[in-house]
């Protein structure tokens, strides 16, 4: 077993291993061959060449989806182009900041795909509008353009990038995993923004052909478009009865929002995913004082079943291999094939292999789970519950009932606790007035009854250049028994006596190992959980059964270990969450010179909620770690639908229209670009949700999370935001009128002067 330092790079460590076990494997005498059986790297390396394979596909359907709207291959190239640009750049921030390519910064550009491209496709979008419907040439239509909607790009960029920062400086242990996902996805948002302010407008300006208007229609304009066109239609006609029943619309949101509660008891909440590793471990715990003979027996047999299933490539047994070197204990390492070789998956084989091979020993008392293997983490990580106090046989009492009532829980597998009871022992008592009477001093009893069966280093003994302990203590048939216990001499004043003449010999049962936590002894109790199963809920569970314990004072329980990583997670992400809204609003007004108009825009983010909750439950993802950061990813990207509506609608009140006819003008106008953003960076997270190979679950996680919110909510963010808008405007203009009629009242009711 070979094990890197903290900080170092796995794969690289890996790498350099093999080729130095390539080096020595001349050198291995006859009959010998080193076999690597574990190798950590192979998931890492997988899981990267899966992640560089979505980004390489994301990216074209990206560009697909452009093609399909704009039918113009010059377009789409120049949109397209964004996101190697952008992807590029953002390798020399990784580099400067000290990251390394791993799965969470492969997975930020992965998302970003779709996030890159949307701002050129804004700009693209705008410029090819000027030229199609006001007939401009490419050159003036790039700077207006770019002009125009400069603004809202500039707001959405930033905003997004209010979202990802403070993910960077989330607290405790994931924290420092995202704060390498956060800062990527903020660097590449960041570059894209230059690319869309720059390299769009230069290659629309020189590159880009439109078919303009002819003057009797739009004969060849791309909104009138088989694709476009009836979208348009069904969108205009929508947006008018919602404008027109907007009290309609009010009650709908209102109810999409309150439905977060109920659908949130519907969704499985764990720490991580489960993802297929391709291998797992068996760890079982013979009946105290089994011998290390009968301990491998045991182990081989298990492994000898194993092997007998056919997804099971090899295993691998290690018995007393704890740091304690138990000798009842024993992990076995199982191999599987790859995924693509089996038809089963690996949580499969472990069912099988707990309910079938492990069964029939756990009923005899052996204790076994079945955790997580093949490349550290994964699912066999489980629930930890720690019970403290001082005394250990009421822990014993109080982990005793918990674990009975613990495991009537649904989905809860492997319980068991760290109290290793039932060890047995031979204890010697002293007989104190007849030692004395005997001059039998008791330090001598105990160090010849130490000496007797631990043994003692007494010299070293030197050959061939290497040194050697020399211990000493009686046979093991001397040592076996209380009556040869019994027959071991103890000098006294008289010359010696046996230790069966002073003590007397007791059996017992002790604990095997007595653990600690803060001073205090300590039993955790322990539990796995079946696939689907929300950690959370077992949590809650557990919290309540330890509550009707009747702890005596001076007894406390808590979670340890990823359990309380999940409530330590929790809370930052809900922080990330309310920094980003505060962010979010503070970036807003001063591009949009109003208080107000971010409160519109922001009304978009709640009624995500709703929506993404729902994406969980219909493709039974859970929430968790990794959905968390797709729902973060959404919340980003939906609010831009907003930026563009009402940043166009200012343009157009601004311009004199009023503000019924300037929202549903700017929403017709920003519908093209929002559903171009919208369905590239859900083309964009298809490779995601369609992969089954290595680390499949955490990519479904997080994408079925965007895919499913963003597409469910969109229909109601492009109704709910024009409706808000001129609600809000409504009001503001009511308030600003009776302001004045009450600044004018006040006039005509003053008294006149009184004349010098």
């Amino acid at each position: 077993q070979i094990r890197k330092q903290s900080g170092t790079n796995t794969v690289e460590i890996v790498n350099a291993v093999k080729a130095r076990l390539t080096q020595l494997e001349d050198t291995l005498p006859s009959g010998y061959r080193l076999r690597i059986v574990r190798d950590q790297a192979e998931f890492i390396e997988a899981s990267i060449s899966s992640v560089e394979e979505h980004l390489v596909v994301g990216s074209l359907l990206a560009a697909l989806v452009l093609l399909l709207f704009l039918g113009n291959l010059r377009s789409t190239f120049i949109a397209a182009i964004s996101i190697p640009t952008s992807i590029i750049a953002t390798f020399g921030l990784i580099w400067y900041m000290g990251f390394t390519l791993n799965m969470l910064t492969m997975l930020a550009l992965t998302l970003s795909v779709g996030i890159v491209i949307d701002n050129a496709i804004v700009v693209l979008e705008n410029i090819y509008r000027f030229i199609e419907e006001k007939g401009m040439p490419p050159m003036k239509a790039a700077v207006e353009a770019t002009r125009e909607i400069g603004l809202a790009v500039l707001a959405t960029t930033l905003s997004l990038v209010a979202i990802f920062v403070p993910v960077g400086f989330m607290s405790g242990m994931v924290g420092r995993f995202m704060q390498s996902f956060g800062l990527t996805m903020a660097f590449a948002i960041l570059v894209s923004l230059l690319v869309s302010f720059t390299l769009t407008p230069m290659m629309s300006s020189r590159w880009l052909r439109v078919k303009r208007a002819g003057p009797g229609g739009a004969a060849h304009d791309s909104k009138h478009s088989a694709i476009f066109g009836p979208m348009d239609r069904a969108y205009t006609a929508m947006l008018g009865w919602s404008m027109s029943h907007r009290w309609v619309i009010g009650v709908l949101a209102v109810a999409v929002l309150l439905s977060s509660v109920p659908l949130f008891r519907f969704v499985a909440v764990t720490f991580v995913t489960q993802d297929d590793q391709s291998g797992f471990d068996v760890s079982v715990r013979a009946l105290e004082g089994t011998s290390l003979e009968a301990t491998e027996v045991m182990a081989n047999r298990i492994g000898a079943a194993i092997r007998r299933i056919p997804e099971v490539n090899y295993t691998l047994a290690t018995v007393a291999g704890d740091g304690a070197g138990t000798r009842n204990t024993a992990s076995i390492f199982v191999k599987l094939h790859p995924i693509e070789a089996r038809e089963r998956d690996q949580f499969a084989v472990m069912a099988q292999v707990r309910d079938d091979i492990l069964a029939p020993f756990t009923a005899e008392g052996v204790r076994a789970s079945v955790g997580g293997g093949g490349g550290g983490g994964g699912p066999g990580a489980g629930v930890q519950f720690v019970l403290r106090g001082p005394e250990l046989r009421g822990l014993q009492e109080y982990s005793e009932r918990l674990l009975e009532k613990v495991k009537t829980i649904p989905g809860v597998v492997d319980a068991d606790t760290t109290l290793n009871a039932g060890k047995p022992e031979v204890s010697v008592r002293m007989d104190r007035p007849k030692a004395a009477d005997l001059g039998v001093p008791l330090a001598e009893a105990a160090e010849a009854l130490r000496l007797l069966v631990g043994g003692d280093a007494v010299t070293t003994y030197n050959e061939g250049g290497e040194q050697y302990e020399v211990h000493v203590r009686a046979e093991a048939g001397d040592r076996d028994s209380e009556a040869a216990l019994g027959r071991l001499p103890i000098p006294s004043r008289l010359g010696t006596v046996a230790l069966e003449d002073v003590a007397r010999f007791s059996r017992g049962e002790e604990s095997a190992d007595i653990r600690r936590l803060s001073r205090q002894r300590q039993v955790t109790v322990m539990v796995n959980m079946l696939p689907g199963t929300s950690q959370a809920t077992v949590q809650a569970q557990m919290t309540e059964f330890a509550g009707q314990l009747g702890m005596a004072p001076g007894y406390t329980g808590g979670f340890s270990g990823q359990s309380r990583e999940l409530n330590r997670t929790a809370t930052a992400f809900l922080t990330a969450f309310a920094l980003s809204l505060i962010f979010m609003y503070l970036v807003l007004p001063p591009q949009f010179e109003s208080w107000l108009h971010p409160v519109t825009i922001l009304l978009s983010l709640p009624l995500t909620l709703p929506f993404a909750l729902l994406s969980l439950i219909i493709f039974q993802q859970p929430l968790n770690v990794f959905s968390a950061l797709g729902l973060l990813v959404l919340f980003g990207v939906v609010k831009k639908n907003s930026i563009l509506q009402i940043d166009h609608a200012n343009q157009l009140k601004a311009a004199g229209l009023s503000t019924h006819d300037a929202i549903v003008q700017a929403s017709r106008n920003r519908l093209r670009p929002i559903l171009m953003t919208t369905l590239a960076f859900v083309a964009g997270m298809v490779p995601l949700v369609v992969t089954s190979g290595v680390g499949s679950a955490t990519n479904h996680a997080i994408g079925w999370v965007v895919i499913g919110g963003q597409t469910l909510v969109l229909v109601l963010t492009l109704v709910v935001t024009p409706v808000a808008y001129a609600v809000f405007d409504d009001l503001r203009e009511r308030r600003l009128a009776a302001r004045g009629v009450s600044w004018l009242r006040a006039r005509l009711t003053a008294e006149p002067a009184t004349p010098l």
